[in-house]
């Protein structure tokens, strides 16, 4: 088994949070604990802990997501701040050296971004996702974390969508199609 790295996707006020621009509500709020205790201990074991999370700029109209979705993430708002409890883990640990927080502007973590380099320095050869939405952020990062090679664990318990029956879908799809584990 390789090295293994946890790719926290998204888990910020705006698409948690019930005054959220874009949350997923309580199936979101419900992963808190679960995500910051798996993050802390992914930081505690040495792993390499990466918080990949969306950042739009205010009034970006040519932003293919400005037709789909209400402004979500912008740079400068709290919209931005992690959610609950995984807010005070990364601030308690973000100098630590296994801890990468990353800007992305795409659904996928690793469109437009260093990610892979970041991971393949390291020698990281498997990737644990959390994070919302599952059908969204989280399913694009595992394609294309699968097109690249990596292996891919989706924890169930730490993933969340505001359209069930995407999630749903997406779970399936990880597992029947991408060879992800799903715990």
């Amino acid at each position: 088994m390789g090295k293994r790295a946890l790719l926290n996707v998204d888990y910020t006020v705006d698409f948690v949070a019930d005054e959220g621009k874009l949350t997923c509500g309580l199936p979101g709020q419900e992963l808190a604990t679960y995500i910051a205790d798996e993050t802390e201990a992914f930081i505690e074991a040495g792993d390499f802990v990466v918080f990949a999370i969306d950042a739009h700029k205010e009034g970006d109209q040519l932003h293919p997501e400005s037709k789909l979705f209400p402004p979500h993430n912008i740079i400068g708002t709290t919209g931005r701040d992690l959610y609950g409890r995984l807010k005070a883990v990364y601030d308690t640990h973000k100098e630590a050296p296994n801890v990468h927080y990353m800007d992305k502007t795409r659904y996928s973590a690793f469109a437009g971004t260093d990610l892979e380099l970041k991971l393949r320095e390291r020698g990281i050869t498997e990737l644990h996702l959390v994070g919302v939405c599952t059908d969204i952020c989280v399913l694009h990062t595992a394609v294309d974390a699968f097109n690249k090679g990596f292996d891919i664990v989706v924890h169930k318990n730490g993933v969340a969508s505001f359209n069930q029956a995407g999630h749903t879908w997406a779970l399936a799809h990880f597992k029947e199609t991408l060879g992800a584990r799903v715990i």
